[in-house]
């Protein structure tokens, strides 16, 4: 944390100039580029949802469209809006992309099947056809976060089961070949162009650990790490990007039932978690967090205990190799 304690919260604490941010950040791009990675331009894979959107939109007014290529790489789980948007920002913006369905590889190395052992061992009925999404809970009552696993049976019933360790586990594991098969992909038109990979994560992400290790973790350059969701929401208004990317709602993205980010991981919506995150890191006082969102001081004082629990539960994710002793390159 930082010691700022007198601030108080109001509505502009997340308020940028968009140009001079864009501006920075431009010139970030171009001086890692040529300074640091020597690369000739960059490749994003644009989901559909904003960051990525954005982060495309930086790469094009940093090095210009014809360095930049895009990359949409839906699978079976996708949503059916992923590459219309995704589509929509690309050409937009005026960049080569490529469509590519990720779904047969994931076949191949048996992602969908691990998932579905795990699912079928809680609902003995299951048949791999029945929508499906994992659910956080207990957070923000105090509790251990513990995930459920929700699905839609083929009648339209919805039903839900508690998950133990190894199930859940099973599940995330399965679900994070999705990411890493798209960085895979990624990494070879990268080394195909002698471009660099953009990581599209905000803030939010970035700092809770809200990415797979080797998968959307992994990058060469992150431009939007340092920014809030609530920022980059600002950008892509100014960019005048797709109005339903620019207004669309965060989701996972990985999972066949819709799934919104809250759901899933934060347990708060992006607009009152970005404000959490403000405030942890700012010190402010949990009764000042719990009157500006409308929470119980309890909830707003588990939402500071859970952003430092994942800090430490996800420093691994961030983690580069440990060596036995440093290796110094001359």
């Amino acid at each position: 944390m930082t010691g700022h304690a007198s601030q108080s919260l109001n509505r502009h604490i997340l308020d940028i100039d968009p140009d001079a941010e864009i501006h920075r950040i431009g010139e970030f791009i171009r001086s890692q580029l040529s300074q640091t990675l020597h690369r000739r331009g960059l490749v994003v894979a644009i989901s559909g949802g904003v960051d990525s959107a954005v982060c495309a939109a930086l790469a094009v007014k940093a090095i210009g469209p014809n360095k930049v290529f895009g990359l949409l790489l839906p699978e079976q789980d996708s949503s059916s809006t992923s590459v219309t948007r995704g589509r929509s920002v690309a050409e937009q913006l005026g960049i080569a992309y490529e469509l590519q369905d990720i779904a047969p590889a994931l076949h191949s190395i048996d992602c969908y099947t691990w998932r579905d052992k795990a699912i079928k061992s809680l609902f003995p009925d299951y048949d791999g056809s029945w929508r499906n999404k994992l659910v956080i809970s207990g957070g923000l009552e105090g509790k251990i976060n513990h995930f459920k696993l929700v699905v839609e049976k083929p009648d339209g019933s919805i039903d839900e089961a508690r998950l133990s360790l190894h199930q859940y586990l099973q599940i995330v594991a399965a679900t994070n070949y999705k990411q890493r098969v798209r960085k895979t992909i990624e990494y070879f038109h990268a080394d195909r162009l002698n471009y660099a990979v953009v990581g599209t994560p905000n803030r939010l992400e970035y700092d809770q650990g809200f990415f797979v290790k080797n998968g959307d973790g992994s990058a060469d350059i992150k431009p939007i790490a340092h920014l809030y969701k609530t920022q980059v929401y600002q950008l892509a208004q100014h960019f005048a990007l797709p109005e339903d990317v620019r207004t669309a709602e965060p989701t996972t993205d990985t999972y066949s039932l819709s799934q919104g980010q809250d759901e899933f991981y934060f347990g708060l919506h992006y607009s009152k978690m970005d404000v959490a995150l403000w405030a942890y890191n700012h010190e402010i006082p949990v009764t000042v967090l719990a009157e500006y969102l409308q929470l119980t001081e309890a909830q707003a004082q588990a939402v500071y205990v859970d952003i430092a629990a994942k800090r430490r539960t996800t420093k691994y994710l961030h983690l580069a190799p440990q060596l036995v002793e440093p290796v110094v390159l001359v």
